[in-house]
């Protein structure tokens, strides 16, 4: 049996089984949540401290190769802090 995909959370750094993690990209140099934007794409927890901490180190523009503009409604996708 084949193992899941992992992929690393660019807030904490912990892998996790892609499932169970947020993919972002970029459209239009925005940060747009969505598994099937083409194109690179950056992970994050399913927590918001995660989201937080990724803006802070602008892990998100980082990891897409690209300055993206981070909408803070976009926290409204985390549940818990």
């Amino acid at each position: 049996m084949k193992a899941p995909p992992e992929r690393t959370c660019v807030g904490c750094g912990r892998k996790s089984p892609q499932s169970e993690l947020l993919r972002f990209g970029s459209v239009d140099g925005r940060l747009t949540v969505g598994r099937t934007i083409p194109g690179r794409g950056v992970y994050t927890c399913r927590r918001l401290v995660c989201f937080e901490r990724a803006v802070a180190s602008r892990g998100f523009s980082r990891v897409l190769r690209r300055t993206v503009l981070v909408e803070p409604e976009l926290a409204r996708h985390y549940t818990d802090s």
